[in-house]
């Protein structure tokens, strides 16, 4: 999917850090290769589920650090404090957030979770964000251990390096890595999966939730 040659605003909208690495982070370096302005948004860094030996700030350090792996400026990068599983009761504040957003950086494409995204935070974000951006190009990306359903209606094609970059970026969350979706294996079999369904090597698959022509 071309955006532009270059030069558009992308907004990509984690409910929680690392989020947006999965769901997009092909993408995410692609577009940052071709010269848009892409921003990475997550609402929260999990600080009050940390156990007791780790930091709480872990994630914010280790999301920082993926985001600039995918290329994604520091100043892009903006790191809210809504407290994880929560996110129903602060719902107004997250689309007071969002409507902020929408206002500062205008965007010409929103990336969000799946409307079928069954994490309660997850849901929020995306039922929010349809709410504050309802006039801006929005897809959403999949997390296939929360969809019980995903509706393919969007793909975008990347090369090899992309996936790459990809898998760069979720190796610096090294407190997930015992999760199994930030395998080298799941990364590689989920991008090759959807390049086979795009007729090409790798693709991130999407669900088209607002578009404009």
């Amino acid at each position: 999917m071309s955006i532009r040659p270059s030069g558009a605003t992308i907004l990509v909208l984690a409910p929680h850090t690392d989020d947006g690495e999965l769901g997009a982070g092909g993408s995410i370096a692609r577009w940052a290769d071709e010269g848009n302005d892409v921003h990475y948004v997550a609402f929260s860094a999990c600080e009050t589920v940390q156990p007791a030996t780790r930091p709480s700030d872990t994630l914010r350090h280790e999301c920082a650090k993926a985001t600039s792996i995918l290329g994604v400026p520091t100043d892009n990068l903006i790191i809210l404090d809504f407290e994880v599983r929560q996110f129903t009761r602060d719902r107004q504040e997250i689309l007071d957030a969002m409507t902020r957003l929408n206002t500062s950086l205008t965007p010409d494409l929103v990336l969000v979770p799946s409307l079928d995204d069954t994490h309660q935070d997850h849901h929020v974000v995306a039922q929010e964000a349809c709410r504050a951006f309802k006039r801006t190009r929005m897809l959403g990306y999949e997390a296939p251990w929360n969809n019980f359903t995903f509706d393919v209606t969007a793909f975008v094609t990347l090369e090899g390096a992309h996936i790459q970059r990809k898998w760069e970026a979720l190796r610096a969350f090294e407190s997930q890595a015992e999760r199994a979706y930030m395998s080298r294996a799941y990364v590689e079999a989920q991008t090759v999966f959807r390049g086979v369904q795009a007729g090409v090597a790798y693709a991130e698959a999407y669900q088209m939730l607002r578009w404009y022509i």
